[in-house]
């Protein structure tokens, strides 16, 4: 089991954060994801494997004026 965002998830073998952000439907262009604090790359969403137990946040930017 994760945290994603706070509530409850079904932690997988191999799930990685591009898959995680497919699975939760977030799409939004710009999106910083932290696991466990630390700041991932967008770069490194394919490869960056999520361990069970993880706190997740994953966090839509939104400019505005």
């Amino acid at each position: 089991m994760i945290k994603v965002n706070g509530e409850e998830s079904p932690w997988e073998e191999g799930l990685t954060v591009k898959k995680l952000l497919e699975k939760k439907g977030y799409t939004f262009p710009t999106i910083v994801v932290l696991i466990n604090g630390l700041s991932i790359p967008e770069n490194e969403y394919v490869s960056t494997i999520i361990p069970d137990g993880a706190d997740v946040k994953a966090i839509h930017l939104i400019a505005g004026g």
